[in-house]
């Protein structure tokens, strides 16, 4: 025989039982009414840009370029410029931004994006993997053990994810091509030495000019124009009293037959157009010439990237 007390006791559970199977259910109907669960839908990329606190820099160049709309549809890649690295660039506020052309934002902006979907890990192992931008203009990606970059520039943080596409973060604003190496070289100011050396060298035998705006691909070590004032060339009218055959030899021996961006540049021998061999050390990189003693020359600006190879301004004429 049940005593009356344990009997009314077994109910209790079993109407708590039956109280909490009907609540389940009515909490999962509720759910299956409502359509889904409470995650939240993938962001574009436009919208990881907004609201991303380390890009306030890269929102400012997507509103000015008016990049939003494209960013947002399609199949993307980005390489995304935190902030860091556009006040590496110059571009040291949201007033900066603003004070460039929309139409010059829209080129740089553009030159920053693939238009697939590539994860980090879907890149090849390889040096300067060729692909096209949105600019219609050539990236080189180099993935190694150290990691991914692109055009010298390093993957700090890669493969945010976005509903129509994945962002990698770089450490460095991305600049299309200006043009071949001879164009590139004569469009910076500090470089107009360098300009009227390769001018009076291809005076001699050795067309250095028709050279560097050959197919290449070639990286330069260019010496700004305090280098070359260091070295005894004062101006212009130096530069052109010059034997154009010395000027060529030394020249060519700032010049690789390679596309050597930052990343891929390895500390020990390095081959040169001349004939002899520049001595690299990296982090930080520098460049020592056989005929510069122990003074070598910093490389003060990297990756500036032609149609036909890469740049690295340097602080010292490099002697063979």
């Amino acid at each position: 025989m049940i005593h009356p007390f344990m009997a009314v006791k077994r109910h209790f559970r079993l109407g708590t039982t039956m109280l909490a199977l009907l609540a389940g259910l009515s909490f999962t109907a509720c759910n299956n009414d409502d359509g889904g669960d409470d995650t939240p839908a993938p962001q574009t990329i436009t919208e990881v840009v907004l609201n991303n606190p380390d890009f306030t820099l890269l929102r400012a160049a997507v509103q000015r370029a008016g990049l939003a709309e494209t960013l947002g549809t399609g199949t993307l890649t980005v390489f995304a410029p935190n902030d860091a690295a556009f006040r590496a660039a110059g571009f040291a506020d949201v007033a900066a931004i603003n004070a460039v052309p929309d139409s010059t934002l829209r080129g740089i902006l553009r030159y920053h994006v693939l238009n697939t979907r590539t994860a980090s890990t879907e890149f090849p192992t390889a040096d300067n993997t060729q692909l096209s931008s949105l600019a219609n203009s050539a990236l080189y990606v180099t993935r190694n053990a150290a990691g991914v970059s692109v055009n010298g520039a390093r993957v700090t943080q890669a493969d945010l994810a976005a509903s129509n596409g994945v962002i990698h973060i770089i450490d460095q604003v991305l600049l299309p091509p200006p043009g071949n190496l001879v164009r590139l070289a004569q469009g910076n100011p500090d470089l107009s030495l360098l300009v009227a050396a390769i001018e009076r060298a291809s005076e001699s035998p050795t067309d250095v000019a028709e050279v560097l705006a050959g197919t290449g691909p070639f990286t330069v070590f260019a010496p700004t124009n305090a280098a070359f004032q260091a070295a005894g060339f004062a101006d212009v009218a130096a530069i052109n009293a010059a034997v154009p055959d010395s000027l060529a030899r030394i020249l060519t021996y700032h010049v690789v037959a390679a596309r050597a961006f930052s990343t891929n540049l390895t500390a020990g021998s390095l081959a040169t157009a001349q004939g002899g061999n520049l001595t690299i050390t990296v982090s930080p990189i520098t460049v020592l010439g056989r005929g510069n003693g122990t003074s070598a020359a910093n490389v003060t600006r990297a990756n500036l990237t032609g149609t036909n190879g890469v740049v690295h301004v340097v602080d010292r004429v490099l002697l063979p």
